[in-house]
């Protein structure tokens, strides 16, 4: 078998780990989900996830990616294939295979599709901070408006993102994706540390008794009175978001890995380094600075705390310009650093499953990016974005995350998934973990997953009802428009879903019969496509 490229070093694995899951998440989406949901009230059902849902399943996903590696396999068609195996026929595991390579298709080729715009705009405030562009505006609001509306504006910062992430990519794994890290995030730590510092000594021009410090106690004072369903389920979501779980790209990392290098410590250590980045850094960022200037209620700016409420606090306060372009670039790296990891999965899949060129490769998903992501770009009310965030940012990742259970313990047989947790491990993880990864996570995942169809059930979400496509245009559309406009947006949206969806599963079933075609058709279970 021809040898895949490989981690330099192990730094470099452990900075590109923490990279894909260091992103948007830690700095943008944990804030206002912390926030929405009341600051100390959030923070118990989220240690509750961290610990019975996040550690096991990036365990697992890190499982399953080295050995899937072993065999020549960095996407999760064959991977799952081969783990399903174990336990049920080729004609069942090939089901699996096809499963799992659909979702993570999917998720890496539409989440990043979106995903991307969101780094453009961190690049774009980025240059806007340094410039003093929005110092002085009348409206943050409206500047942002006014930005979302200038797509040739949109499209440079967008194009600047996702060519850099091509040539990173293109370089190869050692070459290419670990050298941009190890630039990247130690950056991405400094300027996170510089601008904690600063909130630490933000009083409030407002009141005094909203205070930088008083956002701390905000989001870490215990309040279990307030803990809600709504926050323990928000609190799992971000989990599956933050960590980077559920879509196919840890198990892609972990598969550049020796088949006897640790995965223990190392999925541990993945974690461990983006909850830092995330609860004591992106947590002591964007709360207190926007509570001293904003207060307990102006926090809750939900979605647009990064890129709505703090370029108001920062057009306000000492040094803004300075500590506003920090803030950006900070959201830029880690955008960036998990955008990466995304785009490896898919040129991952065109080199070992197409045999295609890694450059050549790079170009091509660059140019799937382009024709996914430029209806987002000219599409000024933001309603595509949102529809694919709901469906694949928020329900297909936790679909793939069940099957990663399902497939990656259960069928792969419980005590071959320990061995191999163990097989050159630094640490001893202790017995009392296997029944929360056999029983406790898949029925938290069941339930984060139940709940969340009957939401979008109720609200109509699925059905496209009167209800959803109102909520779509009052709530989430940055301009002026109707519900028929929404409709006709959303149905694009299921329309490329379903279409993403249907290629990945047959390019998975492709995968899988281009390797194990002979075992595939002495148990009858070619398709001929």
């Amino acid at each position: 078998m021809e040898q895949r490229d490989r981690w330099a070093t192990k730094l470099g694995l452990i900075l590109a780990m923490a990279g894909n899951a260091i992103g948007l998440g830690n700095f943008w989406r944990f804030p206002y989900q912390a926030a929405k949901y009341g600051g100390g009230a959030f923070m118990i059902p989220y240690f509750v996830a961290l610990f019975l849902l996040g550690i096991p399943v990036m365990w697992i996903e890190w499982v399953e990616g080295r050995y899937g590696g072993k065999y020549g396999h960095g996407t999760l068609g064959p991977t799952f294939y081969l783990m399903a195996r174990e336990s049920v026929k080729p004609r069942t595991a090939v089901i699996f295979g096809m499963i799992g390579g659909m979702l993570a298709f999917s998720v890496t080729s539409l989440l990043n599709g979106y995903y991307l715009h969101i780094v453009g705009w961190s690049a774009a405030y980025t240059y806007f901070s340094a410039t003093g562009a929005y110092m002085g505006a009348s409206s943050t609001y409206d500047f942002f408006v006014n930005y979302i509306q200038n797509t040739p504006q949109v499209l440079v910062f967008w194009a600047i993102s996702v060519g850099l992430l091509g040539i990173a990519v293109g370089q190869g794994v050692s070459k290419g994706i670990e050298r941009w890290v190890k630039v990247m995030m130690p950056a991405l730590y400094v300027a996170a540390i510089l601008l904690v510092i600063r909130s630490l000594t933000l009083g409030s021009p407002v009141k005094p008794e909203w205070s930088s410090i008083k956002g701390f106690e905000y989001l870490w004072e215990p309040r279990f009175s307030d803990v809600s369903w709504e926050a323990a389920l928000a609190a799992a979501g971000q989990i599956f978001f933050t960590l980077s779980l559920g879509m196919g790209i840890i198990q892609n990392y972990a598969s550049y890995l020796g088949p006897e290098d640790d995965v223990a410590l190392s999925g541990l250590a993945t974690v461990s380094l983006n909850e830092f980045a995330e609860v004591i850094l992106g947590g002591s960022i964007a709360i207190p600075i926007a509570f001293a200037y904003l207060g307990p209620e102006g926090v809750k700016a939900g979605v647009g705390l990064a890129y709505l409420a703090l370029p108001n606090v920062f057009m306000n306060m000492p040094g803004g310009q300075l500590f506003g372009a920090l803030w950006f670039l900070l959201l830029w790296f880690a955008g960036f650093t998990s955008a990466i990891a995304m785009y490896n999965y898919l040129v991952a899949l065109l080199e070992e499953d197409l045999k295609i060129n890694r450059k050549i490769g790079s170009a091509i998903i660059f140019a799937l990016y382009f024709i996914i992501g430029l209806p987002i770009a000219l599409d000024k009310t933001l309603l595509l974005l949102t529809d694919l965030d709901m469906w694949v940012g928020s329900y297909l990742l936790v679909v793939l995350g069940l099957f990663d259970i399902i497939v990656g313990v259960w069928l792969f047989k419980p005590e071959n998934f320990w061995e191999e947790l163990h097989r050159g491990a630094y640490i001893k993880v202790p017995e009392w973990v296997k029944p929360i990864i056999k029983y406790i996570a898949p029925l938290y995942v069941l339930i984060l997953l139940g709940k969340n169809t009957w939401d979008y059930f109720n609200n109509g979400t699925i059905t496209m009802s009167q209800k959803y496509l109102e909520y779509l245009v009052n709530n989430e559309a940055l301009i002026s428009t109707t519900t028929e406009y929404a409709r006709k947006i959303v149905i694009e949206s299921r329309a490329v879903i379903i279409l993403v969806l249907i290629i990945g599963a047959i390019e998975a079933y492709m995968a899988i019969k281009k390797k194990y075609g002979e075992e595939l058709e002495k148990n009858e279970v070619i398709i001929k496509l």
